[in-house]
């Protein structure tokens, strides 16, 4: 019996001590969830979130690999489905992006705007516009020129992303790096045009989008790292201008007849999966351009051309031709030298912001150095 007691003492106290453990882990979790909830009350603290969880690395791949998947779904929208209204299409992208907002936003979870005066609304306006059209003329460039005029008009985005940030804020770039994306736009367009059909139309239409594009990425960019802004903060406040400018130019740009497609369900969920990655494609792309910059960001969209062409070539055994191979295996050189630059230049950065260990010593040499320091800071 007295085994029998000292055993169900024992069992007791073991209960006891997992029912505190368990009672710990469950207010450890509840600990976590409010700091990550207050955290995302702030504009400073939801940013200091997305650099946490979203570096460069992890932005750029989820980027990636959304941008992989639109594609797909796209040619499926566009070929098969036959849905031949582009800009009904990003239109319907940008709706279902704002509706998917506000849910976040009704579940506060969407992240706190910085204060209005920090950002003038001018700014704001001036995005959610340029926004519109990029992706308007985009696919107005697509639909009346070759695939080769529209390819020479993506390279021509990043000299204009160059030129722009030297006006607007004065930024230069190092003369290797210039190199490195001469390498990199050279490559892309021996890779990638192969036919260069001229039309008067199609190339005021795709010299048109060259500016709002390169504007695009700029002010993302600029308005996340200058500014307490997190993507889905910035895409909150900029997307409902976005579909307003879009319904504006339907009209002008897409052929009559979007009520009358076929919308069973097949076409339909076809269209809605589309507008799903469009919403990532949106959202990552906002990532990648505050992780990093907008010339980094053309500089992925190119490396994903080069990778869709030598994955083809690899994996399906498509025949892009010799030329076409060597250009993107050149393009994807000067990438990874362009990479290692930047790498370069964030390790300098990284090594002037850390301070400098001060040496140790004793006694009267100590007080005379902390002295001799503080006073060299000073001056």
């Amino acid at each position: 019996m007295e085994f029998l007691g000292s055993l169900w003492r024992g069992g007791r106290r073991l209960m006891k001590r997992k029912d505190s453990d368990a009672g710990d882990a469950g207010r450890a979790l509840e600990e976590l969830r409010a700091s990550l909830y207050n955290e995302i009350r702030t504009s400073e603290g939801a940013k200091r979130q997305q650099q946490r969880y979203c570096g460069p690395v992890a932005a750029l791949s989820f980027n990636f690999l959304v941008a992989v998947g639109i594609i797909m779904a796209n040619k499926l929208v566009m070929g098969k489905v036959g849905f031949n209204f582009p800009i009904f299409l990003t239109f319907v992208h940008y709706i279902t992006a704002w509706l998917l907002l506000a849910i976040f936003k009704t579940l506060s979870v969407l992240p706190v705007s910085p204060p209005s005066k920090t950002t003038p609304f001018s700014s704001l306006f001036a995005l959610g516009a340029v926004m519109a059209f990029a992706s308007g003329l985009a696919n107005t460039s697509l639909q009346h020129n070759s695939i080769g005029f529209y390819q020479m008009a993506k390279i021509a985005v990043t000299p204009t992303i160059v030129l722009a940030e030297f006006i607007l804020f004065k930024k230069t770039i190092s003369f290797t790096k210039v190199l490195a994306l001469a390498v990199v736009s050279a490559g892309v367009a021996v890779a990638t045009v192969t036919d260069l059909e001229f039309n008067l139309f199609g190339a005021l239409i795709a010299i048109a989008w060259i500016i709002p594009s390169a504007i695009n990425k700029i002010l993302w960019s600029t308005l996340q790292q200058q500014s307490n802004w997190t993507a889905l903060a910035l895409m909150w406040k900029t997307t409902p201008i976005t579909v307003f400018f879009l319904g504006a130019l339907m009209p002008w740009i897409d052929p009559p007849g979007v009520l009358s497609f076929k919308w069973d369900v097949n076409n339909s969920t076809a269209v809605l999966v589309s507008a799903l990655l469009g919403f990532l494609l949106q959202w990552s792309g906002a990532l990648a351009l505050g992780a990093t910059s907008a010339t980094t960001h053309v500089v992925l969209g190119q490396f994903k051309t080069c990778v869709i062409l030598l994955g083809g070539y690899i994996l399906f055994k498509s025949d892009p031709g010799v030329m076409s191979i060597g250009g993107a295996v050149v393009a994807l050189a000067g990438m990874s030298i362009y990479t290692s630059l930047n790498l370069q230049g964030s390790q300098e950065n990284t090594k002037q912001i850390l301070p400098s260990p001060k040496p140790k010593s004793t006694g009267e040499d100590s007080t005379d150095l902390n002295v001799n320091t503080n006073t060299t800071t000073i001056v």
